[in-house]
């Protein structure tokens, strides 16, 4: 399975609209967002490509209405940490890994998470974690996650 890995939007539709375009070129089985959507519009978007979507909240997501929507709608959703099984591989999905970091004692192959807004793929504790960066940034970035072979690509928009 390939899934789009996005965190740190902040509203920015444009950067969202590039990411699902190129999900749905290399057919997507899934999108995974680290938290710090913004707003409304960026969900709505982000929903309109039909691709399964997992998430969590970050600390900008203030507004209840992205929180009401999220639950309605996605298919994986958590306000703080997000546990899910895509392919044969064990997620964790977190916003701020800081703030969860006694999530990585729990056995993953992958923790995803925000707040950061640069990419990074590294090893703590033995559990794998990657920052895809920040869509809303001044070099934005998403990645791919392949749950096959549990890589990651990152890409820059």
């Amino acid at each position: 399975m390939k899934i789009i890995v996005v965190s740190d939007s902040h509203g920015n539709i444009a950067n969202i609209k590039l990411v699902l375009g190129f999900a749905k070129r290399i057919k997507a089985d899934g999108i995974i967002h680290c938290g710090d959507w913004d707003n409304l519009k960026s969900i709505e978007e982000t929903l309109r490509s039909n691709i399964p979507l997992y998430a969590v909240l970050g600390n900008a997501d203030i507004d209840e209405q992205i929180t009401k929507k999220l639950k309605l709608k996605a298919n994986k959703f958590d306000e703080k940490f997000l546990k899910i099984r895509l392919g044969e591989r064990k997620i964790g999905v977190v916003h701020n890994l800081v703030l969860s970091s006694k999530l990585l004692a729990i056995s993953y192959n992958v923790v995803f998470c925000g707040h950061r807004h640069f990419k990074s793929e590294r090893i703590i504790d033995g559990v794998k974690v990657v920052s895809p960066g920040a869509l809303h940034s001044i070099k934005p970035s998403f990645a791919v996650y392949d749950t096959g072979t549990n890589r990651v690509e990152f890409c820059d928009l």
